[in-house]
């Protein structure tokens, strides 16, 4: 795969609010009003609606930067920032929710994993060394967000009053556990490369 073309023009307000940076950008806006609606109101099928539009984004900034040479150091830093803020504080959210089915170590899980795989692009990264997104992150952010959005729509009225209730919460506790398990494995992955990399460097000194 080619590497995605990134400016070499110099730093400016202009140039780092680009396109995909505003898109990023209105990503953590909408994930604000997110929050909002899940403390302040029961719109659970308005908010699992919102989420899905806030998380698809990732995709689209992410595309257009790379297609149209619009990578920044402003967007490889917020980016990922946005992804963990929307994520993990979807699971903040829904944690007091009985309803959501969400427990305390899904979210401990979660919000650890992402601390742990941010400290380590950190130190790796001011070391040179590329710690760039795996199949595995990629993988733990999709199944992440579905079974976020399945834990929103299993909360709605019209969801709850349906006489097939039970087979959809088993369905979301599924792609809950399913998402917790793709994010410890994951970061068992980032782990693995950190210490490959951190060997590797430790023997070229």
């Amino acid at each position: 795969m080619p590497e995605p073309r990134r400016s070499n023009a110099p730093l400016t307000l202009g140039s780092a609010l680009n396109l995909p940076n505003l898109i990023t950008l209105s990503r953590l806006v909408l994930s604000l009003v997110l929050f909002t609606m899940m403390s302040l109101t029961d719109w659970w099928l308005a908010s699992a609606i919102l989420f899905v539009v806030a998380a698809s984004t990732d995709f689209l900034d992410g595309y257009i930067a790379r297609k149209y040479g619009l990578v920044t150091v402003l967007g490889r830093i917020m980016d990922p920032f946005v992804d963990k803020v929307i994520v993990c504080g979807a699971f903040v959210f829904l944690l007091p929710l009985p309803a959501s089915g969400v427990t305390a170590w899904m979210a401990i899980l979660v919000i650890g994993r992402e601390m742990l795989v941010t400290s380590l692009r950190s130190f790796l990264e001011q070391m040179g060394k590329d710690f760039s997104a795996s199949w595995s992150g990629k993988v733990k952010m999709g199944l992440q967000c579905v079974a976020v959005t399945a834990s929103l729509l299993s909360m709605s009225p019209t969801v709850r009053d349906h006489q097939t209730l039970n087979a959809i919460v088993g369905l979301r506790n599924i792609l809950l556990w399913s998402a917790v398990a793709a994010t410890v494995y994951s970061g068992f992955i980032y782990v693995q490369r950190a210490v490959v990399l951190v060997r590797e460097a430790s023997r070229s000194e």
